[in-house]
This record gives C-alpha cells, sequence and structure tokens, in this order.
C-alpha cells in the first residue's frame, strides 16, 4: 500500500497493489461529507484554465446546476485548481460532478489533442489529467487548513505577492461577506 499525499502534509488517496501489478484506488466516499479537492490539466505549465475562464465558470456551473454543492472555497491557477466542496445530505457523488465539469469545460474550449487508445475507449479528453486528488475533511482545523491553502495557492505559486492580488480565487467572495478580513489573507 502507497499513500499519496499532498503539501498539507495530509493523506490524499491511497493505492492498493493487485496480485497483476496493476494499480487500485480507492476513495473515501462520505455522504453529505466536505471535500479537498486538486484539480489538473495533463499538460501541466500552460495557462487555459485561466485563459478561458468564463468557460470554466460555466462549464463548472453547468456541471453542477442539477447536482449542486456548497463550495466552500475555490482558487484557479493557468493549469490546475483546487476546491473545497461540502456535499447534500446523503450524497457522496463527486466524481460524477467532476466529470460533468471536465467533459463540459471541454467541449467549451473545443479540445482535439490526439488522445491515448485507453482514454479514447473511456470517452476521456487529452486535456485534463485522468485522476485529481481529494481528501476528505474530517474536521475544523483540517478545514481551516485546507481554506488557507487554497487561498495561499497562487502565492506559493508566484503569481502574486499578496492571496488577495490573484482575480480567481473565492477568497474575494469571503472578504465581501466578511467572512475573512483582508488584512489576515
Amino acid at each position: 500500500m502507497v499513500g499519496f499525499t499532498h503539501p498539507t502534509g495530509k493523506a490524499l488517496l491511497t493505492r492498493f497493489r493487485q496480485q497483476d501489478g496493476m494499480s487500485e484506488y480507492r476513495r473515501l466516499f462520505v455522504p453529505g461529507g466536505t471535500y479537498f479537492f486538486t484539480v489538473a490539466l495533463a499538460g501541466r505549465g500552460g495557462d487555459l484554465l485561466v485563459s478561458r475562464i468564463g468557460d470554466l465558470r460555466a462549464a463548472y456551473a453547468e456541471g453542477l446546476c442539477d447536482r449542486p454543492v456548497q463550495t466552500r472555497a475555490i482558487v484557479v491557477l493557468p493549469d490546475h485548481l483546487h476546491a473545497i466542496w461540502t456535499l447534500p445530505e446523503g450524497d457522496s457523488d463527486f466524481p460524477e460532478r467532476w466529470k460533468r465539469i471536465k467533459r463540459s469545460f471541454t467541449v467549451r474550449v473545443g479540445e482535439t489533442r490526439p488522445r491515448s487508445a485507453s482514454k479514447w475507449a473511456k470517452g476521456e479528453a487529452g486535456i485534463w489529467q485522468r485522476r485529481y486528488w481529494e481528501r476528505c475533511i474530517r474536521d475544523e482545523a483540517e478545514l481551516s487548513a485546507a481554506l488557507r491553502y487554497v487561498w495561499a495557492n497562487p502565492v506559493k505559486h508566484g503569481l502574486v505577492c499578496r492571496a488577495v492580488d490573484w482575480p480567481y480565487s473565492s477568497l474575494h467572495r469571503e472578504i465581501r461577506v466578511g467572512s475573512v478580513a483582508q488584512a489576515g489573507v
């Protein structure tokens, strides 16, 4: 068994080795749970998510229109995004939501990048990394750490000097409603 960790130091996904050498990934599904996600483009280093931010926002809304979540935080960087969702009571199906968001964005940008035979067979596009990282948040301390991580990510990547200066972050919403003081970011 090999555990993967995120820069927050928390285990995100566990990979179990099967006898045939293939990996099997197991996710923790908690109905009504709060989750931290990292979703990335296949080609790291590009800027597609911010250059097509309008398409991403529309895809996000479309992907969640009939299966809403509470987006606790989100930050969009040029080639990946981080989000914290709380799912509705009794619902643990975050994979379907991400599938819809990814598909909608891919269609909107008209991506025609070549796909592997495996991606072709599964109806996947070449634009996104196949997997994404997720972690079920278990308590308020983990939630607080994850929120800080999400909002500080543009600074970590050298995109801005202050988190508040990054335009593609839910931090601005939190400042507007008074949940976070601008001076504290």
